[in-house]
Formats: C-alpha cells, structure tokens, sequence
C-alpha cells in the first residue's frame, strides 16, 4: 500500500484494502482473546481470597466466550471463494403482488443487515413490482467474507402472514428464491460467442433510496444455450452496464462449471449430493404467532419483526456451525 501506484488501480486496491482490513480483524480478535484469558488468570487468583469479584469473572467469562465463537466462525470461513465479493439476486414466486411484496421485504433485510454489519452495497438490476415490491433485484455485496456469509441465504424464503392485500384479512403463504453467487475475479476460460447472447436494452428504474440510472441504457442478457439471464442498470452507460452485465454472466457460467465438476466428482465418489438451490430452506411465520425457522440448522426465533429488519447473523453462523 506504499507504493506511489498503488491506488492507480482502484479495483485492485479496494481488494486489498478489504484483505487488510480483514486481517487487522482476525488479528485484534486474537489478541483481545489472549489477553482475556491473562486477565481471567489473575482474577480467578484473587477470586480464591475474595469471592465478591465472581460476578466479574461470569461477565468475562461471557465476553470471551463470544470472542472465542467469532474465531470458530472465521474457522468455518475457509472456502476457496468465502472471501470473495457476491451477487445476490431475489426473485419472487407465484403469487403476483404478495410474492412481489414479499421479495421486496427480503431486500430491505438485507440491505438492513448490511448497513448493522457493515457491508456495502449496490443494486446493480431493480425490477419493480406494479403494485407493490419487486419483480426481480440483484445486489452487489463488498465487505468481510461476503460470500462465505451469504452463501448460507441461497435458496427458497417461504413468508406466512395476514394479507395486507386481501380485504377479507386471510392468511397467506409466499415464496421468494434467493440467489447467491461469488463474484470471481478472473474468468479467462469462460468463452462466450456473441451468437449465444440475446442483449435487450430498456429503461431503468429508481429502487426506493438507491440512485439508479433512469435513462434507456439498462441492459438484459440472456445466454442462449443456458437460458441464465443477467441484467445491470446501475451504470451511466449502455457500454458499461454491458459490461458489467458480462462480468456477472461469466460468474454465473464459471459457478454452473464448478457445479458441473463436483456432481461428476461425487458420481465417482459414489456420493449422492443433495440439491440445496430451490429447496425451501427458511419459514417466516407473523400469524397467528411469530417465528422464525431455519429449516438446516434447526435455528429458531420468535423475534421474526426483528430478523426481518436485519438481523439474521445469529442465523447465518447457525447454518455455517451446522455444515462446518
């Protein structure tokens, strides 16, 4: 970071500005537990002669037992792509506006969660409901370990709750599927003919606070042969939202390769591997009662308003324990 050219690079030197900050982290937390295990030494000597300092020794023993849990969770961080930049796209089901609504709910929890656990944040396509949430969104996520964190959200979210929508007030179930994938920094193997893509240029639209370009140089991509479609709209330009566009359809069909090999590899193990994207993976339930369930780990909460305004952490390190 010395160098006089470092920051002629901004996307390289936002990387390992985040890599640093990262491991001043990872260091401090270290650090801050061994000197609360010297300290804890000391008190439990005095405490042999003076019992008046246990509530002392409880409250850091407390402390620490929680430093000690963030250093198991960076443990189970240990992915090839954990650290990596991630894209996560929302997209409703069946349902016209409450499964819109629904989708449009999930993204303001997430963006919640990022700004509590300081994340950053873009919404790079937003497609808005007609009544009410939003039809598709896709958000590009910086921050610490982005993707080893929210890889756990990939799936099916499944919401139970009275219809603000329907005026006889009945209960309604909605799904919405979160998709997460890494952003990987160089795909040079990923060749893609221009045969192969469908490129739509429409115009963008405002995502509530977001400043999102509103002229006509959004742009869709859908790869033929795959059928993956990815859009970008945040760029001033119809150029750089392609390319940037390209950029996400090249993760995506890198991502689909790795998939590929690993079934292949499991075949060969005799392994049978489960398909986790599409499954249901959390419920959501506000009426008649409210709870929060985590389908795999068995995490549940009756503060669903709470979870819903962001916090999820305690989920996420729930699902990493489970299949650490």
């Amino acid at each position: 970071m010395k160098k006089e050219d470092f920051w002629q690079d901004i996307e390289n030197s936002s990387k390992i500005n985040q890599e640093l900050s990262n491991l001043k982290k990872e260091i401090s937390t270290c650090q801050k537990v061994d000197k609360d295990l010297q300290d804890m030494d000391e008190l439990l000597i005095i405490a042999k002669d003076d019992y008046s300092i246990i509530p002392e020794l409880e409250d850091n023993l407390q402390n620490l037992m929680q430093l000690i849990d963030e250093l198991e969770i960076k443990t189970l961080l240990n992915g090839p792509y954990d650290n990596y930049n991630c894209f996560l796209e929302i997209h409703p089901g069946a349902g016209g506006t409450e499964a819109n609504d629904w989708a449009g709910m999930l993204l303001r929890m997430y963006e919640r969660f990022c700004e509590k656990n300081y994340y950053q944040y873009e919404v790079i396509d937003y497609q808005k409901g007609e009544e009410a949430g939003v039809k598709s969104v896709t958000l590009r996520i910086k921050g610490y370990y982005p993707y080893g964190y929210f890889k756990v959200e990939n799936g099916v979210h499944r919401l139970v709750r009275i219809s603000p929508f329907d005026a006889n007030k009945r209960r309604h179930t909605s799904f919405a599927s979160v998709s997460v994938i890494p952003e990987f920094e160089k795909v040079e193997n990923i060749d893609i003919k221009d045969s192969d893509l469908k490129i739509d240029v429409y115009h963008s639209s405002g995502a509530g606070g977001q400043s999102v370009n509103t002229s006509d140089s959004a742009v869709r991509i859908t790869h033929l042969p795959t059928k993956i479609v990815v859009s970008c709209q945040i760029e001033r330009s119809q150029l750089l939202n392609k390319m940037r566009a390209i950029e996400m359809l090249k993760s995506k069909l890198y991502q689909l390769e790795l998939e590929k090999k690993n079934e292949e590899l499991n075949k060969v193990k005799g392994v049978v591997s489960s398909i986790n994207f599409g499954s249901q993976i959390r419920n959501y339930v506000l009426e008649p009662y409210t709870l929060v369930k985590d389908l795999r780990s068995g995490y549940e909460t009756s503060q669903a308003l709470k979870v819903l305004d962001g916090d999820i952490l305690d989920i996420m390190e729930s699902v990493l324990k489970k299949e650490g």
